[in-house]
């Protein structure tokens, strides 16, 4: 596994990598394992959002009816954190960045403008029916935090209605670029995070190891 990580270090330099799934796939989960293993940051887009909402009346109501907020607040609230300082020297790990159709132009453009060009998008392959059960077992283990947009069976539908037809279509478009590495979600948590490591291991392979910004420099040079 060592030798796995080490090829992914080398492969990512300080690019990215986009993590998709639908709800209750883990992707946050496993970003925090990508991240700490790759000596990365982790953006969560979930995250961010769902901290910015308790100053925001109109985000708050869209998430918590489980909808995806309007390009124009996602533009405004999470681009900007691609040009952060304090990440600069760091490749990223990201969770659902991008999620309606077309933002993913805007994230390909920030992200390489920022030289943390998106390396590989990782899907986390889940049924519609285990997301559902995981829910359902997270109301039990009430392991999930005060999250609005786990309220109800209501608003979890609305979310895997909004990745199916919203979330899809951007998954697709990485996936005409070549970029898609698709995961299985099921099994344990270590199961999935090393699936992962050995499927972005191979991706890197495949790819060369060398970030295309990094031989762009050396080009100018």
């Amino acid at each position: 596994m060592d030798e796995k990580i080490k090829s992914i270090i080398d492969w990512i330099g300080t690019g990215s990598v986009n993590i998709f799934g639908l709800p209750f796939s883990g992707k946050d989960t496993l970003g925090v394992q990508l991240a700490e293993a790759i000596n990365g940051k982790f953006l969560s887009s979930g995250l961010i959002l769902r901290a910015y909402n308790t100053q925001d009346k109109e985000l708050y109501g869209e998430m918590s009816r489980g909808m995806l907020v309007p390009s124009n607040r996602f533009y405004e609230i999470i681009l900007p954190y691609f040009a952060r300082e304090d990440l600069a020297d760091f490749p990223l790990i990201l969770s659902s960045v991008g999620r309606w159709r077309g933002e993913e132009f805007e994230v390909i453009e920030a992200a390489e403008s920022s030289r943390h060009p998106i390396r590989a998008v990782i899907l986390l392959n889940l049924s519609e029916a285990e997301a559902r059960r995981r829910w359902e077992a997270s109301k039990v283990l009430a392991d999930r935090g005060e999250r609005t947009d786990d309220k109800s069976l209501e608003v979890i539908e609305q979310r895997i209605n909004e990745f199916r037809k919203k979330t899809m279509p951007v998954i697709e478009t990485y996936q005409e670029k070549g970029l898609l590495v698709p995961v299985s979600a099921h099994g344990t948590r270590e199961e999935v995070f090393n699936n992962a490591v050995t499927k972005l291991a191979e991706f890197a392979r495949r790819a060369g190891t060398k970030p295309e910004h990094e031989v762009r420099l050396e080009e100018e040079v």
